[in-house]
């Protein structure tokens, strides 16, 4: 693979390559800026002379009305002519340089702009919003011992900030050559500073001093280094092979270390695995002397709660039995007394009832009671024989009938 530094150059083209050239360079060459060809010209003035011509014919001959539309014609493609001529635009990302009469005046942003003067023109259209890559191989850099490095690649991203004093400073073709200059100063500045042995150390390593240098020296021309590296490092051959000898050896007691660090780590692990599976059987005995303990506890409280329960169920079975007793001979107090009240109640009640049966049988009785007959005699004589007749008579009837008996009485004469 050939190692070359990148080279920055500047083109000129056409509008209509200018974006392919900014965006990939030339023949492997960078190109920032692109001096554009003005494509405008005086054809436009033949026209407007020809107009002017026909203008002419219309005011001194017959044919004013033909010559007056040829006036016009030629003159409106005049116009158009100048217009599309004058159109110039700036890609995105790219900034134009205008000058007048040779001298700088600004820039165009990017977009659509009109130069109407022919001595308007824009001189160049430099890429302000790329960074820029560049490479730099530096070949047979000295090391702090004076043993020259076979290379030391530099990597480098720039952007153009200021165009105009990039474009009136210096220009591509020029900060080329000052880049280069620049860059493989720094670097040798850098080599000088390590020593053999430690020159692998460069590849990746800080290179912020060195960009910050190369900004000052390149901010002047309107360049600012966006970023730097360095990816790779080349020694002599001689020496390449005696620090592979020592990088093997090194590898080797590396790798002998490792194995050492290993087999202590494992040991390491080991006694702490036994630590910790004595530790976590510890614990598991701990933990299950407590969880008896607890068990223990639990047991003796629950003992005594169902002995506190029982006491207590007890206590609430004979206060109940008490309380249901003396409820039970308070009510039987209650009933008897109730019911002396109702016996004495009743006994007035039933005096009362019988003494009313008494009478309605009484009366009842009356009703059909034997009417006795009465038979009068003589006063101071006996019965007579006549009475006694009758009476004889009279009794086989009544108790024919059913009227009741006797009440133990026999009629008096």
């Amino acid at each position: 693979m050939s190692r070359e530094f990148s080279k920055i150059k500047e083109s000129l083209a056409s509008w209509g390559d200018i974006r392919q050239l900014l965006r990939g360079g030339e023949q492997g060459q960078l190109v920032p800026v692109v001096i554009p060809k003005d494509r405008r010209g005086f054809a436009w003035m033949a026209l407007v002379f020809l107009a002017l011509y026909f203008a002419g014919m219309a005011a001194v001959t017959d044919l004013t009305l033909m010559a007056a539309l040829a006036a016009l014609f030629f003159l409106f493609v005049a116009m158009v002519t100048m217009w599309r001529k004058a159109i110039i635009e700036i890609e995105e990302g790219t900034t134009g340089v205008r000058s007048r009469w040779g001298a700088i005046t600004g820039t165009l942003p990017p977009g659509r702009h009109y130069l109407w003067l022919p001595w308007d023109r824009v001189d160049a259209v430099v890429d302000t919003s790329t960074e820029i890559p560049y490479s730099a191989p530096i070949v047979a850099c000295p090391t702090a011992e004076n043993v020259p490095l076979k290379s030391i690649d530099f990597f480098l991203k720039f952007r153009i900030v200021d165009p105009v004093a990039f474009v009136r400073t210096i220009g591509a073709g020029n900060f080329d050559l000052v880049l280069s200059s620049a860059v493989q100063d720094a670097i040798r500045q850098r080599s000088r500073r390590v020593n053999t042995e430690r020159a692998y150390d460069l590849r990746g390593s800080d290179v912020g001093d060195m960009q910050e240098a190369l900004n000052r020296q390149l901010g002047r021309y309107g360049v600012r280094i966006t970023g730097a590296n360095i990816p790779d490092v080349q020694l002599p051959d001689q020496y390449q092979q005696h620090l592979a000898t020592r990088e093997k050896v090194a590898k080797e007691l590396s790798a002998y270390e490792r194995e050492w660090e290993l087999t202590r780590k494992r040991r390491i692990d080991t006694l702490l695995m036994e630590i910790e599976r004595s530790k976590k059987t510890r614990d598991a005995r701990v933990v299950e002397v407590k969880a008896a303990h607890n068990n223990a506890r639990k047991n003796v409280a629950r003992m005594l709660e169902e002995q506190e329960t029982q006491a207590q169920r007890v206590t609430w079975e004979i206060e109940a039995r008490g309380r249901a007793d003396l409820t039970s001979a308070e009510n039987e107090a209650k009933a008897l007394r109730r019911l002396a009240e109702s016996y004495r109640d009743n006994r007035a009640v039933l005096q009362y009832e019988l003494a009313r049966r008494r009478l309605d049988v009484g009366a009842k009785l009356a009703e059909n009671a034997p009417q006795p007959l009465v038979v009068r005699t003589q006063q101071g004589q006996s019965d007579s024989a006549l009475s006694t007749l009758l009476l004889a008579q009279l009794l086989p009837r009544i108790s024919g009938t059913g009227n009741g008996h006797l009440n133990g009485h026999t009629p008096s004469a």
